[in-house]
């Protein structure tokens, strides 16, 4: 067996929860462009189909000839809210926003346990904080939906450009 030191032990853990912390970083990232993707498609679908419902009634209670326009409005708010429906944009709204916030708590809780507790904390228990956060993170990726080509470049680009940096981290000015 191969006698591995104190400080190479905690130089693997950091590594780990560095990994852990970027997988969590592109993730979050991944799931809140997904979000603002549903959150425009629920308004693209959403809107016209109050607009085209609303002028539809207002059409149909102005006259008795505007019949034929209203019925045709009306079967247009029909189909823009059918979509709406099958399409479920809200719910997955909701759904990706909510992955993101826990993969930010993943994201945060293994930069703690890196930064705060790792350089204190004996090594079994900093083990047990990683397996518990990678467990965590694990279940996360089981239930997140798989983000699009188009979310996975836009929180690239966030990520690239400086978006997922505390000003402290930039700076140096943390104490």
């Amino acid at each position: 067996m191969v006698e591995v030191s104190e400080s190479e032990r905690r130089q693997a853990l950091a590594e780990e929860f560095s990994r852990l912390e970027e997988s969590a970083m592109y993730s979050a990232q991944n799931q809140f462009e997904q979000a603002k993707q549903w959150r425009g498609i629920n308004l693209m679908l959403g809107l016209p189909a109050s607009v085209l419902a609303a002028v539809s009634g207002a059409t149909a209670l102005a006259s008795t000839a505007g019949r034929f326009w209203a019925g045709l409005l009306a079967l247009g708010a029909a189909a823009f809210g059918a979509v709406l429906t099958t399409v479920n944009a809200s719910h997955r709204t909701n759904q990706a926003s909510s992955g993101a916030n826990a993969y930010l708590e993943i994201q945060t809780a293994a930069r703690q346990a890196r930064l705060l507790d790792l350089p204190v904390t004996d090594l079994d228990e900093m083990r047990a904080a990683l397996a518990e956060i990678t467990a965590r993170r694990d279940e996360q990726n089981k239930t997140a939906e798989p983000p699009n080509r188009w979310a996975r470049r836009r929180a690239q680009k966030n990520i690239t450009t400086g978006g997922q940096t505390y000003e402290v981290d930039s700076t140096g000015k943390g104490a």
